[in-house]
């Protein structure tokens, strides 16, 4: 059973900001594959949020991107099934400055 997936405010505005770099700055194409990357990541843990291993407190796990420098920090809610996305940060993002949002 697949697990229905939010974004943090801030979290949909990185990745939008993402999507948005990659067009204006590199191309159509690569804007579509890394939007591709992010769906396809999203997919994989929503259908298994166990998927990737717990790199934070409280149960937050990274998946990493291969393809793009990216990683995306989520957590499948305690209760019900949801998993929420809490960052998707570029690599070379100060580590940690997305955990305020877990309050």
């Amino acid at each position: 059973m697949a697990f229905t997936c939010g974004f943090h405010p801030e979290a949909i505005a990185e990745y939008a900001d993402a999507a948005a770099y990659y067009l204006q700055n590199a191309s159509a194409e690569i804007a579509e594959d890394f939007v591709t990357a992010v769906e396809s990541a999203v997919a994989g843990f929503t259908a298994a949020p166990d998927r990737w291993r717990i790199v934070e407190a409280p149960e937050v796990r990274r998946c990493v991107l291969r393809r793009f420098p990216f990683v995306i920090y989520y957590r499948a809610e305690p209760r019900g099934e949801r998993v929420t996305i809490y960052a998707v940060m570029h690599c070379s993002r100060e580590p940690g400055y997305w955990q305020q949002r877990l309050d």
